[in-house]
Order: structure tokens, then sequence, then C-alpha cells
């Protein structure tokens, strides 16, 4: 059974993030940044200026919404995961250093991708009977594309609920526990018999965190991730910096070898990435496992800002990107490449060769640390995808009871994730992140008038 189910998924995954994916994650970018005029590019000063400036600004949410740094805090703490950290270093040893070029190409593209994303979220968005404000991309089909494009939502919604509980939980929390077993046996301090129950001690507690967090409400979960996300980003930021300026002289190297390696990775990886293709599908996955451009979700957390502007809050969007894919992913290809740790090319990898990057530039004990930010950097993304699998499930039965039973649910799924082997699971929700992709490009692609309609009603009112 679980054979097939490898070789279906296989065969599936193949497809979703084979030519046609790349195509139109691409595709549907650069339509935008040509509607728009490259707004990412244009606007990116105005973008930078209006973020930051909002980030430090103190305001109190009104009931069942979020402060827009709360909400931009809540979308980044889904999308700075494990992707930034395993995701990145997969990439590399699968499709060389040149995967990271074509990171930053689909990041460039999808930084208008996400801003279209955003602003259709929070123009679109509605308020359920509880008060709380609600949006994402089911409601911007349903409310901008009509009643013929229900099942376009429907879909989307359902994928996202079968989404989160892999790649926002039980992927997440593996993480977690291999980052704290990996630093404890490092320093002899527990052994192979007694990890499985360590294991199941850790699960049990992130359950405990995360159902008292999800629980909470729409208030709870901006209160935590604006306290988590800023921390865990600047510590994760300066150590890679100190890895990067220790060993400087290598950087002009590491540069030359993401970029030929983009067209030639052949010559980079001594001829065991030898296709150009397999480069650029490493790097462009990966960049939207990690950013999330393309697929809708850091939208359903934006839509619940308390803001009365949907093109000002979509700069969000565009910063988004900018620090997850430019800053954090490159930082982390950056303390692979320049500390010299060896790479088995053409072979999976996940997180412990970003650490063995670390260490080998720091010592050791530097494994510590990097654990600790592993735990920070997943356990902020099950935070995040909790609430998007909320609103999902949310909108397939039209009703907000469903909601605490289904946080109850997703909490407990981090026992799964911490005592079970996922290497399936891993494949399946790579799969199911391009399904979810698919309805939501559709969207964006006809809803694109919309977004220009915007952006140029906001900027009239501006000037004025």
């Amino acid at each position: 059974m679980v054979e097939i189910i490898t070789a279906v998924n296989q065969a599936v995954n193949n497809f979703i993030w084979g030519v046609p994916a790349m195509i139109c994650i691409l595709g549907v970018g650069m339509y935008l940044s040509i509607c728009t005029g490259f707004l990412q590019i244009r606007k990116f000063p105005y973008a930078i200026r209006t973020t930051i400036g909002r980030m430090f600004r103190k305001k109190d949410a009104s009931d069942g919404s979020m402060t827009p740094f709360q909400a931009v805090c809540t979308a980044l703490a889904a999308t700075v995961g494990t992707g930034n950290i395993a995701g990145v270093a997969g990439a590399i040893a699968i499709g060389g250093p040149g995967a990271i070029f074509w990171m930053w190409c689909s990041a460039a593209f999808g930084m208008c991708t996400k801003f279209a994303e955003v602003t259709l979220a929070v123009h679109f968005r509605e308020r359920n009977k509880e008060g709380d404000l609600v949006g994402g991309p089911m409601y911007y089909i349903k409310n901008g594309l009509g009643k013929n494009w229900q099942w376009l939502a429907f879909f989307y919604s359902l994928f996202g609920v079968l989404t989160v509980f892999g790649t926002g939980n039980a992927t997440q929390v593996n993480t977690i526990t291999t980052a704290i077993d990996t630093a404890l046996v490092q320093y002899g301090l527990i052994g192979d018999t007694a990890m499985s129950m360590l294991n199941l001690v850790i699960g049990i507690f992130i359950a405990m965190l995360v159902a008292m967090v999800l629980l909470g409400g729409i208030k709870r979960i901006g209160s935590v991730t604006e306290k988590l996300v800023p921390f865990m980003a600047l510590f994760y930021v300066v150590m890679a910096l100190g890895v990067v300026v220790l060993n400087i002289p290598r950087l002009p190297a590491v540069f030359a070898s993401i970029i030929g390696g983009a067209f030639s990775p052949k010559a980079f990886t001594g001829g065991l990435v030898g296709s150009m293709f397999v480069s650029l599908k490493k790097g462009v996955s990966r960049g939207i496992f990690s950013n999330e451009a393309g697929l809708g979700t850091g939208s359903i957390a934006h839509a619940c800002a308390d803001t009365k502007k949907p093109v000002k809050q979509g700069m969000f969007g565009i910063f988004e990107v900018f620090a997850d894919t430019f800053v954090i992913c490159t930082l982390t290809a950056l303390v692979i490449l320049c500390s010299g740790v060896s790479i088995g090319y053409g072979k999976p990898a996940g997180a412990e060769l970003t650490i063995s990057g670390f260490t080998a530039t720091y010592g050791g004990w530097f494994s510590i640390f990097t654990a600790v930010a592993l735990c920070c950097f997943a356990f902020s993304t099950i935070i995040g995808w909790g609430l998007y699998g909320a609103r999902c499930i949310e909108y397939l039965c039209s009703s907000e009871k469903v909601v605490r039973p289904f946080f109850v649910v997703y909490s407990f799924v981090a026992i799964l994730g911490a005592t079970v082997d996922l290497g399936l699971l891993w494949d399946i929700a790579d799969t199911f992140n391009g399904l979810m992709a698919i309805p939501n490009l559709i969207a964006l692609f006809l809803l694109s008038g919309t977004v220009v309609k915007l952006l140029k009603d906001f900027f009239e009112k501006e000037k004025a």
C-alpha cells in the first residue's frame, strides 16, 4: 500500500512541480509584474518605508482583528520556517549552488505575486459570525470571481486543510525533534534507547503549547508572533552574517558558483548535478515552499489586519518575500557555501547541512544555538499554518463552530510528527503545496485587472 501511495504521489509531484508549475508560477508572477509596471522594483523604497514605519507604530487592533504588524508577523511566522534552513540546504544538494539563483528569480516575481494576494485578500475579506475578519484566496475567489467559480474556492480550501497537517505541523515538529536529538547526542547526553521517549515528551509539550496559543484566538496568535518572529529572525541573521564575515575570502567564489551554476551545474558539482532544469526546478520549488508566494496562504493572515487600505497592506507582501528569500534564504546558502563543508551533491540533505555550516565556523558547541533557532522557526510555522487551516476548514464547513475542534486535532498531530518517520509525508506535503497553488494562480490571473485598478486608485489618492 505504501509503495502505491509513494508511486502515485511521485507521479503527481513530478507533474505539479515540473514544467507546468514553472510556467504557471513564474508566468503569473511575470504577468502581474508587467501589469503593475514592475511594482516590486518601482515602488520598492516606498514598500520598505511603509512596512518598516508601520511595524513600530503602536496601536491596538479592533475586536476580531490584528494590528498590521501582528498580521505580517503571523504571515512571516508561517513563511520563515524550516524551509529557510532545511529547504535551502536541500535545494543546494540536489540542484547545486545555481538553485539559489533560480530561487532569487522566482522571488523577484514572487514579490509582485504576494503583493497581489495580500491586496485582494484585504479587499474581498468578510467578517464571520464571531466578528473576526476572514479572508484569503477562497474569499477573493468567492467575492471577486462570483458563483461560477465557487468550485475553485472549494478545492483551494480542501487542499489547504490537507496540507496544514503535513507542511504546517508534523514535518515542522519532526524538524524540532531532530534538531534537539542531534544536539543531545553530540554531547552524549542521551542514548538511542531513551530517544523515542524523549521525542514523545517533546511532541506532547509542543502539542500543549500549540493548543494554548491557537485556542486563545486571533488576538493571542498575533501577540505571540509579534514577539517571537522579530527575535528569531534577528538572531538568525546576526549569526549567519558572522559566518559570512569570518569566511569573507571565499565570498567571490561562492557568488561565482551561484551565478555560473545556474546555467552549468555540472561545472560546480563535479558532474553530479548536470541538468540546468534540475537546478531551476529545485530553486523555484524550494523558494515557493519558503516564501509561499503563489500559494496564497500568507494573505489569510493579512486579511485579519485592522486596516482600510488593501494596497498599503499589500506592500507587506513585497517586504515578506524580500525578507524571507533575499535575506534569510540567501544567508542560509552563504552559510553552507562559505563555510566550506562537504556537500553530497545529488543526495537529499536537510537542516543537518546548514547546522554543519555553522559548526564548521563556530565550533561544535554552536549546534545548541542552531537547535534553538530551528525550534523557534518550526514552532512559529506551526502557529501560522494553524490559522490558515482554521480559515480553510471554516470556509469548507460554512461554520465557525468547527474551528476549535480543528485546533485541538491540529495540536495533537504534533505528537505524531515527533514520533513517526515522516519521509513519505514530506513528499506528500510538497505535492499538496503545489495543488494549493493551482486554484490561487488561476484566481490571481483572472483578478489582475482588479489589482491594477486598486493600485492606480490608491496612488492617485496618495498624490492628491
